[in-house]
């Protein structure tokens, strides 16, 4: 049986563009300098025929990656969620009970999730603990340094790309 994972539009379009250009353009570049490389002789001590070769299974095993993360993906439209519980797709607004800091945080799935950005893995441990919640509502979550009590003050929708 095949686990779905979620993914919104824009991740779906961005993994699919990545396997366009890898397949069209770096397969083929990968291909000719492999060429190149095996006209210079010998192969054994071809330090150019074996980075390409590197080259070649690092573009190959991405492939493969994506294919697979696409053909799993279970594509979601972020600008249709509801915004009265926290759900896939929504930018919620948190603050830290203990140290009264104010997080925000965009719910996506595992292959799009980026702290750095300001989204979250659906799946992670406070993913999983926000989803149902609604404004006003306490999140405790298990962290490395201990349990975190959150309160859920805002639940929006996306920014429109």
């Amino acid at each position: 049986m095949v686990v779905r994972v979620p993914m919104s539009v824009q991740g779906h379009e961005r993994l699919r563009k990545e396997l366009i250009r890898l397949e069209r353009k770096e397969r083929p570049e990968v291909i000719k300098a492999i060429e190149v490389a095996r006209a210079h002789g010998d192969l054994k001590e071809n330090a150019e025929y074996h980075a390409a070769k590197d080259r070649q299974g690092h573009v190959e095993g991405r492939i493969m990656e994506l294919k697979d993360k696409l053909g799993r993906a279970e594509v979601i439209d972020c600008s249709q969620v509801s915004c009265e519980r926290v759900v896939f797709g929504t930018v919620v607004s948190l603050v830290d009970l203990d140290t009264d800091e104010e997080l925000c945080y965009q719910l996506l799935g595992p292959e799009e999730a980026d702290v750095k950005e300001g989204s979250i893995s659906v799946l992670s441990p406070l993913g999983r603990a926000m989803i149902g919640k609604e404004v006003g509502d306490d999140v405790r979550v298990q962290a490395p340094a201990g349990v975190r009590e959150l309160e859920v003050v805002d639940i929006n929708p996306p920014a429109a790309d």
